[in-house]
């Protein structure tokens, strides 16, 4: 399922946070009375990447956004404003949730995947 199919704004790159969609926050069960949740993600080369969601305590808008290694994962694949990145989520049998993260840059009208350039 995908989670998340963003292009990243200037923000997105440069600060240590994404900002997420709120549409996306089914994909994170977040226990009462907590305002984020951990889990980790494996990009195209399988090296994980401790992230976390977290929300608003207050307000009438939840107003998500990803932490945690995000501002690694940004500066080791280089992403820059208009990059776009990708999360998808398995649910096993088990009930057990994958993640997976990759992001892609538009070259000549078609997007390629940045972990392929490197």
């Amino acid at each position: 399922m995908e989670v998340m199919n963003k292009i990243l704004s200037e923000s997105d790159a440069k600060n240590k946070r994404l900002e997420f969609p709120a549409r996306s926050l089914s994909a994170f069960p977040m226990p009462d009375g907590q305002n984020s949740v951990q889990f980790v993600a494996f990009d195209t080369n399988e090296q994980q990447w401790n992230l976390k969601v977290s929300i608003r305590n207050e307000g009438k808008y939840s107003k998500p956004w990803l932490k945690g290694e995000w501002d690694d994962y940004v500066h080791q694949k280089g992403l820059k404003k208009g990059d776009k990145v990708i999360l998808t989520m398995h649910e096993e049998e088990n009930g057990e949730r994958i993640y997976r993260i990759r992001a892609e840059r538009k070259h000549f009208g078609f997007w390629y995947s940045i972990d392929d350039q490197q």
